[in-house]
């Protein structure tokens, strides 16, 4: 004889099982697109749009504070290093962080301005192919 009898217990709706697409690594890998098909528009834009943010990078000339921000980032982090893991006095780790900002920024800023002027030409030089082109055909 029971004392509490619940009756049939409620059922639970059963969720769709994916199929495993993991690795040994933890990698998973997807066999091509799994989603909906792109439309026209969508499959004209999907390759320029990072086409397009690699030729803005290099398309606006440096700035002088595009390259302390940038120096600045790495200047912490060297100092960071040393005082965390290298175990350096912080007034010392210090001192020579702000001896590298003052070398960083301008090596920053003109490695950046030869990229930029690097990148300039090349635009020309294909600019003037493709004329070039235009004009013999």
């Amino acid at each position: 004889m029971t004392l509490y009898d619940p009756g049939p217990m409620a059922q639970t709706k059963k969720r769709r099982r994916t199929k495993h697409r993991g690795n040994a690594a933890g990698i998973v890998e997807s066999r091509g697109r799994t989603g909906r098909k792109l439309t026209e528009g969508e499959r004209a834009g999907a390759g320029q749009t990072a086409r397009r943010g690699r030729q803005d990078r290099f398309s606006k000339p440096p700035t002088w504070r595009s390259a302390a921000n940038r120096s600045l980032i790495a200047v912490v982090i060297f100092v960071a290093v040393l005082v965390l893991f290298l175990k350096q006095n912080i007034a010392a780790a210090l001192s020579l962080g702000a001896f590298l900002l003052v070398l960083y920024v301008p090596m920053s800023y003109f490695t950046d301005l030869w990229l930029y002027r690097r990148h300039q030409r090349k635009l020309l030089a294909a600019k003037g192919a493709r004329d070039e082109r235009r004009a013999k055909g």
